[in-house]
């Protein structure tokens, strides 16, 4: 549990740098990748517009204008 945590603790640090000029779904796809290598499997991770997270914000992208909410479960 707690490698999970630094895992999206370090995925949202380096999400947010590199997600400037990303598309959406190519840094949807990396994220999903990096945290399937870290062993978790009951996670799900949705794009919505900045604000409106229901979950931990794992990158951003289209600019700033939208956020990938990472959700357990």
């Amino acid at each position: 549990m707690k490698k999970l945590i630094l895992a999206v603790g370090l995925l949202s640090i380096a999400g947010t740098a590199l997600a400037a000029g990303k598309p959406c779904d190519e840094l949807k796809s990396e994220i999903d990748a990096k945290i399937k290598a870290k062993g978790s499997q009951s996670y799900s991770l949705e794009v919505v517009d900045k604000g409106a997270a229901g979950g931990k914000v794992v990158g951003t992208c289209d600019a700033g204008k939208k956020e990938i909410v990472y959700k357990r479960g």
